[in-house]
């Protein structure tokens, strides 16, 4: 074990001297600690335990102290990474997450195994062949894929009744450009859904056909875009901005990774109008994208503010097959700007990452001399209420609200005509009806700040004594969730008319429906048929 520990203090040392770090004791002592007690442990502890699986908890809870994006990756976790990267995977072709000891069917994809087989969006799997997914304490998800050809049993639950269906795994190949298509005759519109490796070739080749079809003018949607690989959020504003074009920077305290990223290529097009659709869920890469051609103003931005990733990652190979993921760098847009808005080198006294504040934001220049600003992401030059996530829409999102009334939805209202839908105010008031029958509970920062003055209270007396009135109180303030929803109501019958939609239409029926009558994708291309207003929004303010 002495022996274990001493090389792997010598290659750490030897590893940290060449950086511009010096502190070799600490790092020594505190390597010989952990070694010590990580020995110890699979010594002595009363139960057995699993040292691979008691490292992987150790190396993941050091990551998460960094930051969300500093990760650790097991040799399994690898190879799964390297087919999302690919985007070909061996499965039942449907979009899943584990929920309630089950597989929850988040999408099922066209003329996919899962389609074929009847499945839907709400169906719970409870059971894959013999095995229960509630006694899979792993990923039950990986039961699902297989050879290609293979056959699998299904058991799943839908409203509470018990099917079965059969299925064979197929190889599944996802685009990202799921979709584009013309629209009023002279404007394309495409999507893209993350920067993998093919990203900047499929928008290339969506961008080469809509042209040739007779578009002038583009909508670019990174909505909901996570972001992915650097190079190709460059190589794809380098499809409208011209050769040897600064498109991002990264700064680091490691020389090494002060780097600039300039547009290598010619472009398809510098001239035609874009439009660039971002939310609160276009992240990374995404922001590059829409970052550079607002600094540039090259395109108009339209939608809500991004999520504001303004930090680097780059993967280093472990042994055994292992990798991580380090957050290296911040990266700047045209202008000197980093949109990066939580600080997670400083962190309030809950552990939270402290959010840069709207008034402390730095402004910036585009190349015409507008102002734009960092610290939050990228603000659009035109925000729309129904585009915007605000938390408790995020909350009735994240907590699967507004997925599970879409499901009920669908099965007691069959549209006859899908087209012509709109969700009523009739349907609203369904749903908020909905949401008390729920355990929904949404704390507001104004409950959350009344509830830790509480807490905090140093007089035990005078905290008994005020007891009764602050629960009653918060009673009080509860009830304001009602009022929430109602404040947010546009925003929130946007994401429900989204969900009840994917219900009734494939993505590309949903995708054409959209064109129609997205908000968003209307105020696009309402902004790209007003040259003047274009060309002055562009214009120095």
């Amino acid at each position: 074990m002495r022996k274990w520990i001493l090389i792997v203090l010598i290659i750490i040392i030897g590893g940290a001297a060449t950086t511009y770090k010096s502190n070799f004791f600490e790092i020594a002592k505190q390597i010989e600690i952990f070694t010590d007690a990580y020995k110890q442990i699979n010594l002595d502890y009363v139960d057995e335990v699993n040292p691979a699986e008691l490292m992987d908890v150790a190396i993941t809870s050091m990551f998460a102290h960094l930051d969300p994006y500093t990760n650790f990756w097991n040799e399994q976790q690898v190879k799964e990474s390297r087919l999302l990267r690919s985007g070909n995977y061996t499965g039942i072709g449907a979009n899943i997450e584990n929920r309630n000891q089950a597989i929850l069917i988040k999408e099922v994809f066209e003329d996919s195994p899962a389609d074929r087989a009847g499945l839907k969006a709400g169906d719970e799997i409870t059971k894959i062949g013999e095995t229960l997914v509630s006694d899979f304490h792993d990923d039950a998800g990986e039961l699902l894929k297989g050879t290609p050809g293979t056959e699998v049993h299904l058991t799943f639950k839908r409203r509470g009744e018990i099917k079965t269906t059969n299925l064979k795994r197929e190889n599944v190949r996802q685009k990202l450009v799921p979709f584009y298509n013309l629209v009023e005759n002279d404007i394309g519109y495409i999507r893209l859904t993350e920067f993998g490796r093919t990203a900047s070739t499929e928008v290339a080749d969506a961008l080469k056909t809509l042209k040739a079809q007779g578009a002038k003018k583009i909508i670019l949607d990174l909505r909901g875009n996570p972001g992915g690989l650097l190079t190709e959020a460059v190589h794809i504003s380098n499809l409208f901005l011209p050769k040897d074009q600064l498109i991002v920077s990264t700064q680091s305290i490691v020389e090494k990774y002060n780097q600039t990223y300039l547009t290598q290529r010619e472009p398809i097009d510098l001239d035609m109008p874009v439009a660039v659709l971002i939310n609160a869920h276009s992240a990374s890469a995404s922001e590059i994208v829409a970052g550079s051609m607002q600094d540039l103003d090259r395109g108009v931005v339209v939608g809500a503010q991004s999520f504001g990733k303004g930090l680097v990652q780059r993967v280093r190979p472990l042994k055994y097959g292992s990798q991580m993921k380090l957050t290296i760098s911040r990266y700047y847009t045209p202008s000197g700007r980093c949109i990066q808005a939580l600080d997670y080198g400083h962190r309030d006294e809950d552990g939270n990452p402290l959010r840069a504040k709207i008034k402390d934001y730095k402004a910036f220049k585009t190349k015409n001399g507008r102002t734009v600003y960092d610290a939050g992401g990228v603000i659009p030059d035109i925000q729309l209420e129904s585009s915007d996530i605000s938390g408790i829409t995020q909350a009735l999102i994240n907590e699967n609200i507004i997925f599970d009334f879409a499901t009920e939805y669908y099965y007691q209202n069959q549209l006859k005509d899908v087209k012509s839908f709109k969700f009523s105010d009739s349907d609203f008031k369904d749903f908020k009806k909905y949401l008390q029958k729920t355990d929904f509970k949404y704390e507001t920062e104004f409950e959350k700040n009344i509830k830790k003055a509480f807490a905090d209270a140093a007089e035990d007396d005078l905290k008994n004594k005020i007891q009764p009135e602050f629960e009653k109180f918060l009673k009080n303030i509860t009830e304001l969730t009602s009022a929430e929803v109602e404040k947010n109501k546009v925003q929130i019958i946007q994401q429900l008319s989204d969900e009840i939609l994917k219900r009734y239409l494939y993505e590309s029926g949903f995708y054409d429906y959209s064109l129609k009558h997205n908000p968003e994708i209307q105020e696009a291309i309402r902004v790209l048929k007003n040259n003047k207003e274009y060309n002055q929004i562009l214009s120095k303010k």
